[in-house]
């Protein structure tokens, strides 16, 4: 309905948010759970919702070690989840919204900068609730200076967002 009136939705929070015990804004909930587990309940919404066309993810701030068993690692930092599941395995191509970057599910085992940074390592593109933008920038041009962080990586996500804003009409923005 949204995206038939100009407007991209956003499904959220992928891969799965609704079956934990811990509020990811005060700390990080993990899932434990088999593939089959995973697929037939998390996973399937956001297949059908990719498979309709929609616009936009939003990724949880979860540890699934079954998908990335790095210890204490939320999906919006894990490139197995963001590029390996959801850009290749599930083939979705549109913008890869990160959760609130300011919520304990990530601030409690990343410091400000090192956030951020491997957020857009691991496939995000838009970073939501920055707490601290101008160590985050830092980081991603000393990343990029040292090519940890290549520019054609950054250009991906930039290109992105400049497609989702010309599909919207703000390539023609009158107020």
């Amino acid at each position: 309905g949204l995206q038939s009136n100009g407007i991209f939705a956003c499904a959220k929070h992928f891969p799965g948010h609704g079956d934990v015990a811990v509020d990811s804004h005060k700390d990080l909930p993990v899932i434990n759970k088999t593939l089959e587990g995973l697929d037939s309940v998390e996973l399937f919404p956001f297949q059908q919702l990719r498979h309709a066309g929609i616009m936009s993810m939003m990724v949880a701030h979860i540890n699934l070690p079954l998908l990335d068993s790095t210890p204490n690692l939320p999906a919006t930092l894990s490139r197995p989840i963001m590029t390996g599941l959801l850009r290749d395995k599930f083939q979705f191509d549109g913008l890869i919204f990160t959760d609130a970057m300011n919520m304990k599910g990530v601030t409690k085992y990343f410091t400000n900068g090192d956030a951020e940074l491997m957020a857009l390592q691991a496939g995000a593109d838009v970073l939501l609730c920055v707490d601290d933008v101008p160590a985050a920038v830092n980081r991603i041009r000393g990343a990029l200076d040292s090519n940890i962080l290549s520019m054609e990586e950054l250009d991906a996500h930039v290109l992105r967002i400049l497609k989702a804003k010309y599909w919207c009409g703000l390539s023609n923005y009158a107020p």
